[in-house]
């Protein structure tokens, strides 16, 4: 075992369970344990455990976020300041107050990081897990909590036609490359890094204020928002065809996650904002954030007639 797979370990046999365990109540409602589309649905629903898992932390991740637009104009004003001042101490002043400013607004620019980090480990566990499966298969080895049975069930399983243990540049490089292998690593592919990118844009055009729209952090975004899909879609000749399944169901759960708060919760002054108030003032409510006011009734005050006088009896003068 080298180094990567013992730090990856507890990672593996976490992985590794959950599928066993999620093959094993497919096969036992009547699923074919040898299908691909048993295996493709345990893996389905591995992304659906781990996703709800980093709910938390996804809420995080949009705190963080808003943090980081609430900034902005801040930060705009920090960067006038320092405009032209390349010298090593203006450089360091520079990024202590940058430094004291997100410790203000408790933030920090990895922190909308925080989802695609938590489940990197997760992801190489799964890559290392199905990656072995076909060596493991041969040699007759278990991997994690796979037993030797369901590693050999996992190699030999398809959909349309493709191995979910085989890749695109695998079938390529064996002198007999295999059609339905590489249409399908190609659609998914695509799909993987298509719904990385809508959901890095859904962002960019939906939920961010005009002041992060200008701000220096922009061209981070815009960077993130292309190469990010442009790494994993060329990694992505290298995944098993089980891990392009579990990153595209990963990325398209972040998307309509994503889409859903936004269109529900967006941040203040952005697009999604004032499209909310919209469909809030045409169904008779105040905008987001603004509590809706009593209606004042108006009363008509009749005044009181004047009473009639009651005659006074008048004291007779006693004799």
């Amino acid at each position: 075992m080298n180094f990567l797979d013992t730090l990856l370990w507890p990672f593996t046999q976490v992985v590794s369970w959950i599928l066993r365990a999620f093959h094993a109540i497919f096969t036992f409602v009547g699923m074919d344990p040898d299908s691909g589309w048993t295996w493709t649905l345990s893996i389905i629903c591995l992304v659906l455990l781990i996703r709800t898992a980093l709910i938390p932390v996804f809420v995080k991740q949009i705190k963080a976020q808003r943090a980081m637009q609430v900034l902005q104009p801040d930060l705009k004003k920090l960067q006038a300041k320092y405009k032209g001042k390349k010298d090593q101490l203006s450089q360091q002043a520079m990024i202590a107050e940058q430094r004291e400013l997100f410790k203000k607004h408790k933030t920090n620019p990895l922190a909308s990081c925080l989802p695609i980090l938590v489940q990197m480990p997760f992801f190489f566990a799964l890559f290392r897990t199905l990656n072995n499966a076909s060596r493991a298969s041969d040699q007759g080895e278990s991997v994690g909590a796979l037993s030797v049975n369901l590693v050999r069930s996992f190699d030999g399983s398809t959909i349309f036609g493709a191995g979910l243990s085989e890749t695109f540049l695998g079938t390529v490089n064996s002198g007999a490359p295999k059609v339905s292998v590489i249409i399908t690593a190609i659609v998914m592919i695509i799909a993987m890094s298509a719904s990385q990118f809508t959901t890095q844009r859904q962002i960019m055009t939906k939920n961010m204020t005009k002041e992060a729209l200008e701000g220096p952090f922009m061209q981070q975004q815009k960077m993130m928002m292309y190469i990010l899909p442009l790494v994993f879609g060329i990694g992505g000749i290298n995944f098993p065809i089980g891990v392009l399944i579990y990153w595209t169901a990963t990325n398209v759960w972040t998307l309509g996650q994503q889409f859903y708060v936004i269109r529900n919760n967006p941040t203040p002054g952005s697009q999604a904002a004032r499209e909310l108030n919209e469909r809030r003032a045409a169904k008779g409510l105040p905008p987001l954030g603004q509590k809706k006011t009593d209606e004042v009734v108006e009363v008509e005050v009749i005044e009181p007639k004047g009473q009639r006088e009651q005659p006074q009896r008048k004291n007779r003068k006693k004799k």
